[in-house]
């Protein structure tokens, strides 16, 4: 593993813990030997965090929209790609990475995970993802995706894929012996779950 993702909040929440989450996280990833790549932005969780990784001496890629640039954009990364659009920039962000890890943020974090979580399920990639689940941000996503393995919309498997934690560390260190599930998407051929 070369490059983590993070996808994280252009907010930084109401509380100094997210801050210091993010910062936690970039200082780990240093530690590890780790290249963060991100959105691009100086605002927010995401600020936060390139602005630790570069502290430390780290390296940080970013990748940010052309609409967003000019008021958001970070002038001091590492490098900095600016892209024509949001589904360039995912499908960019996901090329450079080996791995992918959620801070807390709100609907574009969200969906930049599923999206990927989707991917993995079919079989599209076989790279790890995880959540730093801050102060049990997290708790009521797990908790949905839980109910949705009971009521059969996602299987036990696929479920498995996304790991939580709220110690960057031990995130890291799953990824390092993550397996993918081996498993069909589809419920309806006879198949493991």
């Amino acid at each position: 593993m070369k490059a983590v993702c993070v996808y994280c909040g252009s907010s930084a929440g109401t509380g100094a813990k997210y801050r210091e989450a993010a910062r936690t996280l970039g200082r780990t990833l240093v530690r590890q030997g780790l290249e963060l790549v991100y959105g691009g932005a100086r605002v927010g969780l995401m600020g936060e965090l390139a602005d630790a990784v570069l502290a430390s001496g780290g390296r940080v890629t970013g990748v940010i929209p052309e609409a967003f640039a000019a008021r958001v954009a970070h002038g001091g990364l590492t490098g900095l790609e600016i892209v024509g659009g949001m589904h360039e920039r995912k499908q960019r962000m996901f090329d450079l990475s080996d791995a992918f890890i959620a801070l807390p943020g709100g609907f574009g974090t969200l969906e930049e995970l599923t999206e990927l979580l989707t991917w993995g399920q079919l079989d599209f990639h076989r790279k790890p993802c995880g959540l730093l689940n801050v102060s049990g941000f997290y708790d009521p996503l797990l908790a949905f995706l839980d109910h949705a393995v009971r009521e059969g919309f996602i299987k036990a498997a696929h479920r498995r894929m996304l790991f939580a934690s709220e110690d960057s560390e031990a995130l890291l260190e799953h990824f390092g012996c993550y397996d993918a599930p081996k498993t069909d998407k589809w419920y309806n051929r006879p198949i493991d779950s």
